[in-house]
């Protein structure tokens, strides 16, 4: 991918990418950063569906939905600390992303490292939307923040602006790459924090948020600079992206047709049927999409279960009947295969 040299913006990610699944590793360091401000898990993950089991499992995968309920408990739960955005982002390091990151460290130019982590920013955890432009070998990096819900919008940007700079800075140790950094928000009384960051004192009421980078910035070579290892990355980027998107395609339609009727949920022939194809050739799709019926069956059950033994006030054979179980105990029997503690136990700790 070439970015362009006429001044026609590079293409950004798109739309906030809802259904392209991410790993939990980022709520994991939100979920520290609010430990290190005295704030519990439990308040942290409220309403996402999320529990501590799912924190402690390194390779879950969440929505980005669910990212954003944290974000938003976070933000409200500690309104007075100061540069909270700052200080969340300095906390992504390039070991975090995987083979994105990776591919990112291995790029022989700046040039080079953009165009791979535009192309498949949604293997990052950024919201953010990221356009660059060259001007007369100068790159401009317009930071859109426009789709962000507005009450995470400030903490979103300044993380991923922060987690921006933290990826350039451990690829390129003691580099100054911003000639300017202009942001279009207010002047935040903790605007100094920004300048380590950036390494220049940041402009702020501006038209957008704009980096723009040091004259031949873009082409300087990289110290661990690899093209063959980077293009090798780069491809394994894209047959992960493919693997999300398939993922999210079959897998995604048999989630919306067990959500419909979770009190008579349809077995795996019926959804079949209704998508035109035979029961083995779905549960084959599903495998090669990493998943099985099953999964996504006991996925939303979970889901819901975890949903109603918080928020209504059912007993347990009402909460085992909404979901289609014949009776509470074989509900209990499942929910506990599902985290490991009891439905009553599960609701009494959220009640607290």
């Amino acid at each position: 991918m070439t970015i362009p040299q006429t001044g026609t913006p590079m293409p950004s990610h798109g739309e906030l990418p809802r259904s392209i699944t991410r790993s939990i590793v980022s709520v994991q360091l939100l979920v520290r950063l609010a430990a290190d401000h005295g704030l519990d898990a439990e308040d942290c993950l409220a309403s996402t569906g999320l529990t501590a089991a799912d924190i402690a499992a390194p390779h879950r995968d969440i929505t980005p939905e669910q990212e954003l309920r944290v974000i938003g408990n976070l933000v409200a739960a500690l309104p007075d600390v100061p540069a909270l955005g700052l200080e969340a982002g300095a906390r992504y390091h390039l070991g975090i992303y995987g083979v994105w990151g990776f591919a990112l460290a291995t790029s022989p130019t700046p040039r080079a490292l953009a165009a791979i982590a535009l192309s498949y920013l949604d293997l990052s955890f950024a919201f953010v939307r990221f356009d660059l432009a060259v001007h007369d070998a100068t790159g401009l990096l317009t930071l859109d923040d426009a789709h962000v819900p507005a009450a995470v919008r400030r903490f979103v940007l300044e993380r991923d602006f922060a987690a921006m700079a933290n990826a350039i800075t451990e690829i390129m140790p003691g580099a100054r790459p911003f000639q300017r950094v202009d942001f279009a928000m207010p002047q935040p009384a903790y605007a100094r924090a920004f300048e380590p960051i950036c390494g220049v004192r940041p402009c702020f009421d501006q038209p957008r948020h704009r980096v723009v980078f040091q004259p031949g910035f873009l082409d300087t070579p990289l110290p661990r600079g690899d093209a063959l290892i980077a293009r090798a990355c780069e491809d394994h980027c894209r047959r992960l992206m493919q693997r999300k998107q398939a993922r999210q395609g079959l897998s995604m339609q048999v989630r919306d047709r067990l959500l419909r009727s979770p009190h008579r949920m349809p077995d795996c022939t019926a959804i079949a049927g209704e998508l035109h194809l035979s029961p083995r050739t779905l549960r084959r799709k599903l495998m090669e999409e990493g998943t099985s019926f099953r999964s996504l069956s006991d996925e939303v059950r979970r889901a819901l279960a975890e949903e109603l033994l918080t928020t209504a006030q059912l007993k347990l054979d009402e909460v085992a009947s909404r979901l289609g179980y014949s009776d509470a105990a074989s509900f209990i029997h499942a929910f506990k295969r599902w985290t490991g503690e009891s439905p009553a136990s599960y609701r009494q700790a959220r009640w607290r």
